[in-house]
């Protein structure tokens, strides 16, 4: 196990409206504010977003498993931001709702909101980690 110690620095509360891209404008936001690292919450609805939701097999590197949204949903959940390279790379795992069904799995595409979802944003401030590409996993990781 590795870690760092930090403190939390800004917070940024945002609205995004009516199909806007929330990966996308989450990395906006910190990186037009100059956050390096940060936690983040979301709360609303989205209309479009392609998760997996697990490995095919448990072996390694893992053959993720997709879902499409396709539709309008509610979602809540958690992310943490940090960079690769020069861009922010969000990180959010959540559980999506529509009906008597929930999905739950990481959000990696096509993420469009539905009416309105809020995101709290939490600056770490003191924390030196990255997002760096692990060829034997075949997945982005946190090095810290």
């Amino acid at each position: 196990m590795k870690y760092q110690v930090g403190k939390v620095g800004r917070v940024v509360v945002a609205k995004f409206e009516d199909k806007e891209d929330v990966l996308g404008n989450l990395g906006s936001i910190v990186k037009k504010e100059g956050i390096s690292a940060a936690v983040f919450y979301l709360v609303g609805g989205m209309r479009e977003g392609k998760i997996v939701v697990g490995p095919e097999r448990d072996e390694i590197p893992p053959t993720p498993v997709w879902k499409n949204l396709g539709e309008s949903h509610e979602v809540v959940g958690f992310g943490t931001i940090f960079y690769q390279g020069n861009e922010p790379k969000v990180h959010f795992h959540g559980a999506f709702g529509k009906k008597d069904m929930v999905k739950v799995g990481c959000l990696r595409e096509n993420s469009a909101t539905f009416l309105v979802l809020e995101a709290v944003i939490i600056e770490l401030s003191g924390i030196n980690a990255v997002r760096e590409f692990d060829p034997a996993l075949g997945l982005t990781l946190l090095k810290l």
